[in-house]
């Protein structure tokens, strides 16, 4: 039960976003990666928990997420899955999942639903995957989409910049939206774009466009739950906002068990069996 007064308990689904942006209600959205997680997300009232292939960065301690295996996101989405009865729970397609054939992309999203339980799957692209979108969302399965700043593709630009400032990128990306929401996404995700342009972009599509480093007219919102928790300190994206200091606090407990230990101080006899 969400423990946030302005919600309901209602199962959040991909018809019940929709019609948070029909009536101009922000969504919420994190990621997560494991059961304890997702539970205190959940209750939150966080809408959309993404399983992202953030995980081989915030987790795995990698650079990229393009190392990251499908097992590995079967293994971390069957944990959130476990932790979660409100949200909507999206696991992401990991690099070379869906590229090589629709095909393969069908069997990998089918293998998320059935496997680790997710209610729908994100891959990144634009008209390039569209016929793969068609694919997965004809058998059932909801697809998001994902432009801008697509990290699978980090190699490719060689930067995390803002993607699409000049014309010729701006006008390609708003194709690319209009391709997937044609094809059957439920749903897009903006990264790292200028604001005005995922404000008009949020404007000319009727599914929901959620950005992250897009600017406030987006028709919700979504972080890295180890960014915004600061957590993960090994860099700051400008777009991310934190509302904690989880990394100092943790240090800091570490650091007292630590010193307690060594003087003999933990475990105390009230700690302790007769």
């Amino acid at each position: 039960m969400s423990t946030h007064p302005d919600l309901d308990d209602r199962k959040v689904t991909t018809h019940r976003l929709l019609e948070m942006k029909q009536s101009g209600m922000k969504i919420a959205a994190l990621t997560a990666y494991d059961a304890t997680m997702a539970e205190l997300l959940d209750n939150a009232g966080v809408d959309l928990l993404l399983v992202g292939d953030s995980v081989a960065m915030v987790v795995q301690g990698l650079d990229t997420t393009v190392t990251v295996t499908l097992e590995n996101m079967l293994y971390h989405a069957t944990l959130v899955r476990r932790g979660v009865k409100r949200a909507l729970v999206v696991g992401d397609l990991p690099f070379m999942s869906y590229q090589i054939n629709s095909d393969e992309a069908l069997r990998n999203a089918g293998r998320m639903v059935k496997e680790a339980g997710v209610e729908a799957v994100k891959l990144e692209g634009g008209q390039v995957v569209c016929e793969t979108v068609r694919r997965i969302v004809d058998v059932g399965i909801p697809v998001m989409g994902h432009l801008g700043l697509t990290p699978q593709s980090i190699h490719k630009f060689g930067t995390y910049q803002v993607r699409a400032r000049d014309q010729e990128e701006a006008d390609a990306l708003r194709r690319d939206a209009e391709s997937l929401e044609k094809a059957g996404a439920f749903s897009i995700v903006l990264e790292k774009v200028p604001a005005e342009l995922a404000a008009t972009v949020a404007k000319e599509r009727s599914i929901p466009i959620i950005g992250i480093g897009a600017g406030p007219d987006c028709d919700g919102q979504i972080l890295v739950s180890h960014d915004m928790l600061g957590l993960y300190t090994r860099f700051k994206p400008r777009f991310v906002r934190r509302y904690a200091k989880i990394a100092e606090n943790m240090t800091g407990a570490f650091a007292d068990y630590v010193a307690d230990v060594r003087a003999g101080g933990f475990p105390s006899m009230d700690e302790s069996y007769e």
